[in-house]
């Protein structure tokens, strides 16, 4: 870091370069590119970084300069430049030469003019960027099949083509002493809640690290805290459908660069249970497949240890339900059975992740085969047990979210082995301290069980039921939105 004692006045010229080249590393650095120019009768400097620069502009802009006699300068340099011989969209001034320097390092180009106390940032910039394609984790049978990308204008533009609202706002924020990275603040000012878009901007604007090396996650830790509850308090989403979505409804959305995953907050339990795929259905369809999930869900929480609970406790079940109970235990208890297997699918899915997509399904089939047809033949495991961590697993599968997802399949482990522990007591003590929990959560000062608790029944009916559209013309009223009923 520079000090600011040492900064040198952008009106000396030769000070002013000498500066730059140190503190961008200039002939260290084989990427940072100085041009020592004269045109016009001035001596001028551009500073620029190779592979980010646009080298046709840069060519474009250059020819124009060659073209000047020293007379077009005058009386004022920094106008006639600005204004008349710099032909180029994205063009600004930075009397704060230190801030100059850091902009270069995202990509525009610094010109330092001899004469002009000033330095003129061009933001002559691309960035390599893999094009727009529909996000693995957010699959839809029919909608739109593009998806953020890495770049933060890209996002923004994908964003901004489905809302065209005047009222949209983008709001620029750098963060990270040393990364300097380029963080977004989104929100339609005539219906998002200003209590909330100041919270969350503020809680930005108050990170003091380094940088942001996993880039939206980092910002989540900083912003949400919590750091030991498994529940996610914000929701990730790659789709700029989903985005506008939340966008119209009052939530705040945040766009870090670096990322193809968007922020959305405040987030309730029940935002991470809704899918784009049930608003591409009919209505009736679009319900049932969200009953469906919802189901699904619950039972990758609670039927593990439920069943564990009949089948270690056999006069708890009905004797319609008898045929639920194992007809043999094996040789190892079943709790062990349960852990194992859990923690096996775990290590399947790392597994998964670190390996070729060519060669996943064979992976899967050959796991399929040791855990399931030769692990109970040789008394690791009984069918049931299989059968039943087949339908937990089924149920995270169907999760919407990853992070939600993970976080059940947590408290599913931790209720197993209580149940285990304590038996009935165990499970009613767990279920109910699960319950608590959440109840507890916040995501800001949004009670991340609302609609349920408190609970609203409109609100609670739109997110049982997948509302038709026309009817759903309202906004969460816990987000206070300025027009909730437009």
């Amino acid at each position: 870091m520079s000090n600011d004692n040492n900064v040198p006045k952008i009106k000396d010229y030769d000070a002013t370069v000498s500066y730059c080249k140190e503190q961008l590393g200039i002939g260290i650095s084989f990427d940072q590119i100085h041009l020592d120019m004269e045109y016009a009768g001035r001596k001028m400097s551009f500073f620029m970084i190779d592979g980010f620069v646009k080298d046709d502009i840069m060519h474009y802009l250059m020819k124009f300069l060659s073209e000047l006699e020293p007379s077009q300068l005058e009386p004022d340099p920094l106008i006639k430049l600005m204004k008349t011989y710099l032909p180029y969209v994205e063009i600004d001034q930075e009397p704060d030469l230190d801030k100059a320097i850091d902009f270069s390092l995202g990509g525009p180009t610094l010109l330092i003019v001899e004469g002009i106390d000033t330095v003129i940032v061009i933001d002559a910039r691309t960035y390599p960027v893999r094009g727009p394609s529909e996000p693995d984790l957010e699959r839809v049978v029919r909608g739109s099949r593009d998806g953020f990308v890495e770049t933060i204008i890209f996002n923004i533009a994908l964003t901004r083509r489905r809302v065209r609202d005047r009222s949209l706002r983008m709001e620029y924020l750098k963060v990270g002493r040393r990364s300097q990275t380029d963080v977004c603040v989104s929100y339609i000012e005539d219906i998002a809640d200003p209590k909330i878009v100041n919270k969350i901007k503020d809680s930005i604007s108050k990170i003091d690290t380094d940088g942001l090396p996993m880039a939206e996650k980092t910002i989540e830790e900083f912003v949400c805290g919590q750091h030991w509850n498994p529940y996610p308090l914000v929701r990730y989403t790659e789709r700029p459908d989903t985005a506008a979505v939340h966008l119209y409804e009052g939530h705040v959305l945040i766009f870090v660069d670096g990322s193809p995953s968007v922020l959305i907050t405040p987030a309730t339990f029940w935002h991470h249970l809704q899918h784009m795929e049930e608003y591409r259905q009919k209505p009736v369809v679009g319900a049932y497949l969200r009953l469906v999930r919802f189901l699904a869900v619950f039972l990758s929480i609670f039927s593990l240890p439920l069943w564990y609970l009949f089948a270690t406790n056999p006069s708890l079940m009905p004797d319609p339900l008898a045929f639920i109970g194992p007809n043999e235990v094996g040789d190892v208890p079943l709790i062990f059975q349960f852990i194992i297997i859990e923690i096996g699918l775990d290590i399947l899915r790392m597994a998964t992740v670190h390996i070729p997509s060519s060669l996943a399904t064979a992976l899967g089939l050959v796991a399929a085969i040791l855990i399931g047809q030769v692990a109970v033949e040789v008394g690791l495991f009984i069918n049931e047990v299989i059968l039943y961590i087949a339908i937990a697993a089924l149920g995270s599968f169907a999760t919407p979210t990853y992070e939600l997802s993970l976080a059940n399949r947590l408290v599913r482990l931790v209720l197993l082995i209580v149940t285990a522990l304590l038996g009935v007591l165990g499970y009613v003590l767990g279920a109910t301290l699960w319950l608590i929990m959440l109840v507890r959560l916040k995501s800001f000062h949004i009670p991340y069980l609302w609609p349920f608790i408190p609970f609203s029944y409109k609100g609670f009916r739109d997110v049982l039921i997948r509302t038709p559209i026309p009817l759903k013309n309202r906004r969460p009223t816990v987000l206070h939105p300025k027009d909730p009923d437009r």
